[in-house]
């Protein structure tokens, strides 16, 4: 376990971070990036993956260089083929996993869309977001069980969506464990906010999204701003202007953006909702689509592009990622890795958590009375303070009631999933799937696709009472 010294500055050592997901080519590497940057915290990594290969890979990866000048951080990095040996005794834990294979997004993506059911995402919500949760709560409650007996008192550090589930399913499991879960959606909207006030406060250059001071409340990735300063000045007022600057808001082209990145975002979804609610939606427009019924009810995929976003088709989600091939090449010498400001705020929470500096921030949390007008328990995201006491919600106020209602739907939902995957009862699943925001086709096809996602991928679903779910046999 860890020690505090007293020099000039404050330090940590000894540090044990169990990394879950450890053969990880995104996550893993930040983390690895931050680590070494960090020259108050030291300590060592025990990486889990059931690719062990990928985890050793990451090891070998870190400690090759930790021996680089840029690298200030004193630890060290190991592979573990047993999740029990990893979080041994651990002071944090990272979990990033990828559900099983990512061709399942094939089949997330690609079977809802027969249905004409479309989805940019399909992580969080609609039919492939709820699915890919029922997959992911067994998943997490075996994390769980094993933070409990190796690690009680660890603080848990959640980046895997569906995000609100994963963090749910841990605190359903183990209701006395420490968990938040991360999420970099609200970044980038306070990055847009800083454009906003550059655009319009006298004197404002080079503004950064860290500097924009914002009050966040929801859930994740649909999570609502409703109010943002930067300095002693209202950015949020601006919003009406940018709004006016932008109209039609879904004024581009069908088929405008065929070319461009899948990722690309024009925040004109995220303007519309403001526009019509009054509070500004905190996340990609690819995932605030999802979570309402109206902006993908498109009888072709093109016509999606009006809002200035591209639906990503499920190739993208297995053919894109170079992260293997760009491992060889670090591995080999072929290709430098380069260290740079990663933005994101885990190595930041430990230190705070470990008592060097306190942190605001938002993250995902059980409410506590943060948001009083949503359920108590269900995962949320608000502000924070983090310190060496530990992670205290900051009261974010109420949701207008026509959010709220939006809102609550979802939250209802995930809650009833994580029942589902705590019972593995698919007949109570499938009341959350047809209660969707996305499933608006008539309740026999619903049934329908439901149950070929499932069976698709029924390997997956061993926890599940299969052979006793009456929605797989009508």
């Amino acid at each position: 376990m860890h020690t505090l010294g007293e020099r000039a500055e404050a330090t940590a050592t000894g540090v044990k971070i169990g990394y879950v997901g450890g053969g990880s080519d995104g996550w893993a590497h930040t983390l690895i990036n931050d680590l070494l940057q960090c020259a108050e915290v030291s300590g060592r990594v025990a990486l889990y993956d059931i690719d062990y290969e990928g985890a050793a890979k990451n090891a070998k990866l870190g400690n090759e260089l930790r021996t680089r000048k840029e690298a200030v951080g004193d630890w060290t990095f190991e592979a573990h083929r047993e999740i029990e040996d990893a979080l041994a005794d651990a002071d944090f834990v990272i979990c990033s996993i990828q559900d099983p294979p990512e061709e399942t997004f094939v089949h997330d993506i690609d079977l809802p869309k027969e249905y004409g059911i479309y989805q940019p995402v399909a992580d969080t919500v609609g039919p492939g977001g709820t699915v890919r949760a029922l997959r992911a709560v067994p998943q997490y409650r075996e994390i769980a069980r094993t933070v409990r007996e190796e690690c009680p008192d660890a603080w848990v550090i959640n980046y895997t969506n569906p995000m609100t589930v994963c963090t749910r399913a841990l605190y359903a499991e183990y209701p006395e464990i420490n968990a938040v879960g991360l999420c970099h959606e609200v970044f980038h909207v306070q990055e847009f906010l800083a454009e906003v006030a550059e655009d319009h406060v006298e004197g404002a250059e080079d503004v950064s999204g860290s500097e924009i001071d914002i009050t966040v409340t929801g859930i994740n990735h649909f999570t609502w701003i409703d109010e943002a300063h930067w300095r002693d000045h209202d950015v949020f007022q601006y919003l009406d202007a940018e709004v006016e600057a932008r109209r039609p808001l879904a004024g581009f082209e069908a088929g405008e953006f065929s070319d461009a990145g899948y990722w690309i975002n024009n925040h004109r979804i995220a303007l519309d909702l403001y526009d019509r609610f009054g509070l500004l939606a905190a996340a990609g427009d690819r995932h605030l689509a999802e979570f309402v019924p109206w902006y993908l009810a498109v009888e072709e995929p093109e016509e999606f592009h009006r809002w200035g976003v591209r639906l990503t088709p499920s190739s993208a989600r297995v053919d894109a990622d170079e992260g293997p091939a760009k491992m060889e090449r670090y591995l080999s010498g072929d290709d430098e890795f380069e260290f740079t400001r990663s933005g994101e705020e885990a190595v930041d929470i430990m230190r705070a958590l470990l008592g060097l500096e306190p942190v605001k921030t938002n993250v995902n949390h059980p409410n506590v009375g943060q948001c009083p007008d949503l359920p108590e328990d269900a995962v949320v995201e608000t502000n924070v303070m983090i310190t060496g006491s530990g992670v205290s919600p900051i009261t974010a106020g109420q949701l207008p009631p026509q959010i709220r209602s939006m809102v609550q739907r979802h939250v209802t939902n995930q809650e009833t999933i994580v029942e589902a995957g705590m019972e593995g009862d698919l007949d109570l699943a499938f009341r959350a799937f047809l209660n969707d925001a996305l499933v608006t086709i008539e309740r026999d096809e619903a049934r329908e696709l439901f149950a070929r996602l499932i069976e698709t991928e029924r390997e997956y679903f061993a926890d599940y009472d299969l052979e006793g779910a009456s929605v797989l046999a009508e």
